[in-house]
C-alpha cells in the first residue's frame, strides 16, 4: 500500500504537467478503446462494449483505464500479476503479446480473453541497453467460441475444462512475430475461427497504440518525469478515497440474496460490509462453498465486484488509478463461491452481477439516503447461434437487455437501463441483430407494473419478443428469477426476471429447461435459464425486471401516480392497489376515494 504523504520528490512537479500527464495517460486509454471498437469483428464487442482496457506503469499500478463492461473495472489488475507471476518478468521482451484466460487468474470465464503486453522505451534512439521496462497495456474482451463444450454459453458444465481451451499466460507474438502454431490451436479449436482471430487482431491492435502513446508520453517528457507525475496522481487518488470512506458512518452491515442455481435449492450469497476510520472491508465468507455448477465466481472478479461498488460511493467522478483503491480490502475464503479453485467451473458469472446488488443492500442499512433501492438485478441475455441460412457459416449472436433501476430518496428510478455492471454497455440495435440472426423482434416495450411500488417509484424492466425465423439454438444466462429486489424505507420490490417461451407442441423434446419458474408464474411457461433448439414461428419474450422503491407507496404524490398510469408505466388496477390512488373513468383523479382508500 502506498503512503499518501510520502512525495519521494514528487512536489518538484508542477500541477499543470502532472494534469497534463493525467489527461495524456486517461486519452491514450480512450484511444485503445475507440481502436478495439473500430477493428473487432463481433457485435459483442462493437456494439455491446463487452471489454475492458487498463495500462500500466512498470510496478503493475493501474494509471488508466477505459472499461466498456463497468465489471471490467479493475478485473485487468489481477490478471496482469498473474500473468507476470506465470511467465516472468525477466521474460519479457519488446514485441511480445500474452494471451490468458485461464479463470482462476484470468478474473472471469475463459471466454473474457485477456492480452498483456508489456511496454519497453523501444526507439531508433533508444540503445538496447537502456530499453528498459516502463510499463503495461492490457485489453480484455469477450471471445464468442473458444472449444467449450456447447455453443454460446455452458450452463452446465461441472469443471473448468468443459468450458473450452485454456491459455495460462501463452505468448501469441515474439518479439513482435506472431506464432503461428497458437494461431493455429485458436483457429482449429473454435467453431467461427475468422471472427475470434479478428478480434485477436483488434486486442493486440488497441495494444499497440496503448504502447505508443505510453512511449511518446516518456519520450516528450522523460522517464523520471513521468513517473513522479503518476505517483503524484496515484497519492492523489488514496488521499480522496480516504477522505470519501471517513465521511461514511462507521460500523459493520450484512445482507444476503440468492442465485437461481440449476438444483432448486439456491446459491446463498452473504455480504458483510465493515467500515473503520478510513479503511473499508467486504466480507464474503458467509455465502455458499463452490458448487458443482458454472456460477462460481473467481478471485479477481469479486475484486472487481468491491472495486465497483467502492468507486461507486468515494470516487464516481473520477477516472480510476491504484491509489483509489488503496482504503478496500476483502475476504473469500479459498475453494468458496468468491474465490473459486480448480477445477471450479465459473463460466456463467452471473452470481458476482448479483453480488453487486447485495453489496449495496448492505451499505443502504447504513446510508440509505445514499443508496438507491434495488436493481433489477441481473443481466438478462438471450444467446442465438447455429447456421446461417446463406453463407452456411457458424454463427454466435447474443444481446444483453436492459433492467429497472431503483429509486432513491428523491426522484423515482430509471427505467430500461443497463444493469449497474453494465452502466457503459449497449445493447445491439435491432436492425443489426436481425441482420445477423434469423430473427425478428416482435415487440420491444416497457413493461408495465414491472417498477417496485414507493413514495419514488423504481424504475421499469422491458419486455423483447423474438420470433424465430428459421431453424436456431438459443440460450439465456438469467439466474435472479425466483428472489425479488428489495425497496428501501417502506418502498416494495419490482417485478421478478424471466423468459416467457411460446412453443410448438414437442418443446420438451428440444429445450433444455435449467430454471423452472412455473410454480410462480403459472399461467404461462415462465423460465430462467434455458438452452434448447427453436423453430420458425417460435417466440422468446425477454421480461427484464424492475427497481425497486423508495418510501411508503401511500405517500406517492396521486397527480405523479396518475400521469404513470396515463403514461402505461402503471395500470390502474396497480395505481389502486398498490399505491391508494383511485381514478375516475376520465383518468382524473377521484380525490374522495383516494382519501378514503389512504385513511384505512
Amino acid at each position: 500500500m502506498n503512503d499518501s504523504n510520502a512525495t519521494n520528490g514528487t512536489d518538484d512537479i508542477d500541477a499543470a504537467t502532472v494534469e497534463v500527464v493525467r489527461n495524456y495517460l486517461t486519452s491514450a486509454a480512450t484511444e485503445m478503446q475507440r481502436t478495439l471498437i473500430r477493428t473487432a469483428y463481433n457485435t459483442i464487442i462493437y456494439e455491446i462494449l463487452d471489454f475492458g482496457i487498463s495500462l500500466y506503469d512498470r510496478d503493475r499500478n493501474l494509471i488508466a483505464d477505459s472499461p466498456g463492461l463497468a465489471l471490467f473495472l479493475g478485473a485487468n489488475d489481477y490478471a496482469l500479476e498473474k500473468v507476470v507471476d506465470h511467465v516472468g518478468e525477466e521474460n519479457m521482451n519488446p514485441g511480445d503479446v500474452i494471451l490468458m484466460n485461464y479463470p482462476y487468474w484470468s478474473s472471469t470465464h475463459t471466454l473474457d480473453v485477456g492480452v498483456f503486453a508489456p511496454i519497453f522505451r523501444e526507439g531508433p534512439d533508444v540503445p538496447p541497453e537502456e530499453n528498459e521496462l516502463i510499463g503495461y497495456a492490457a485489453t480484455r474482451a469477450h471471445w464468442l467460441d473458444l472449444g467449450a463444450k456447447d455453443e454460446g454459453y455452458v450452463l452446465d458444465s461441472t469443471d473448468v475444462h468443459q468450458e473450452g481451451m485454456i491459455f495460462p499466460g501463452t505468448k501469441v507474438h515474439k518479439e513482435g512475430e506472431p506464432d503461428e502454431e497458437i494461431l493455429d490451436l485458436i483457429r482449429f479449436n473454435s467453431r467461427i475461427p475468422d471472427k475470434v482471430l479478428g478480434d485477436l487482431n483488434a486486442q493486440i491492435a488497441a495494444i499497440r497504440t496503448g504502447k505508443r502513446r505510453l512511449r511518446e508520453l516518456h519520450g516528450k517528457y522523460g522517464g523520471e518525469t513521468v513517473e513522479a507525475c503518476i505517483e503524484r496522481v496515484q497519492n492523489h487518488g488514496e488521499r480522496t478515497a480516504r477522505e470519501a470512506v471517513r465521511e461514511l458512518p462507521d460500523g459493520t452491515w450484512s445482507a444476503v440474496d440468492y442465485a437461481d442455481g440449476t438444483t432448486g435449492d439456491g446459491i446463498r450469497i452473504e455480504v458483510e460490509v465493515t467500515i473503520d476510520g478510513d479503511e473499508f472491508h467486504v466480507d464474503f465468507s458467509g455465502s455458499s462453498e463452490q458448487v458443482d455448477e458454472p456460477l462460481n465466481i473467481p478471485r479477481g472478479m469479486t475484486e472487481t465486484v468491491c472495486k465497483l461498488c467502492f468507486k461507486a460511493i468515494t470516487t464516481p467522478e473520477e477516472t480510476s488509478n491504484a491509489g483509489q483503491y488503496a482504503p478496500l480490502s476483502l475476504h473469500a475464503p479459498e475453494g468458496s463461491l468468491f474465490n473459486a479453485t480448480y477445477p471450479a467451473p465459473t463460466f456463467t458469472i452471473w452470481t458476482g452481477i448479483i453480488s453487486v446488488d447485495v453489496v449495496f443492500k448492505a451499505l443502504a442499512k447504513a446510508m440509505p439516503e445514499q443508496i438507491p433501492a434495488s436493481s433489477g438485478g441481473d443481466i438478462p441475455d438471450i444467446m442465438l447461434f447455429g447456421e446461417d441460412p446463406e453463407t452456411g457459416r457458424q454463427f454466435v449472436e447474443a444481446n444483453n437487455d436492459a433492467v429497472g433501476w431503483g429509486a432513491t430518496d428523491d426522484h423515482d428510478g430509471a427505467s430500461a437501463i443497463m444493469h449497474l455492471t453494465e452502466t457503459m454497455v449497449q445493447n445491439i440495435p435491432v436492425e443489426v441483430f436481425e441482420n445477423k440472426a434469423p430473427v425478428a423482434f416482435d415487440e420491444l416495450s416497457l413493461r408495465q407494473d414491472s417498477g417496485g411500488p414507493g413514495e419514488h417509484r423504481g424504475g421499469l424492466g422491458l419486455r423483447r419478443d423474438y420470433r424465430v425465423e428459421g431453424p436456431v439454438g438459443a440460450l439465456s444466462i438469467i439466474q435472479k428469477t425466483r428472489e425479488t429486489g428489495w425497496g428501501i424505507d417502506g418502498g416494495d420490490p419490482g417485478a421478478k426476471n424471466g423468459v416467457v417461451l411460446d412453443l410448438h407442441d414437442d418443446a420438451d423434446d428440444r429445450v433444455q429447461v435449467l430454471v423452472d419458474n412455473t410454480d410462480i408464474y403459472d399461467d404461462e411457461m415462465w423460465v430462467g435459464m434455458f438452452r434448447g433448439t427453436f423453430r420458425e414461428g417460435e417466440v422468446i419474450s425477454n421480461r427484464t425486471g424492475g427497481g425497486g422503491g423508495y418510501g411508503d407507496p401511500s405517500d406517492r404524490d396521486p397527480e405523479a401516480v396518475r400521469e404513470d398510469v396515463i403514461d402505461g408505466y402503471v395500470s390502474r388496477e396497480a395505481a389502486r392497489e398498490e399505491y391508494d390512488v383511485a381514478l375516475t373513468e376520465d383518468d382524473e383523479i377521484d380525490y374522495e376515494e383516494t382519501d378514503r382508500l389512504r385513511s384505512n
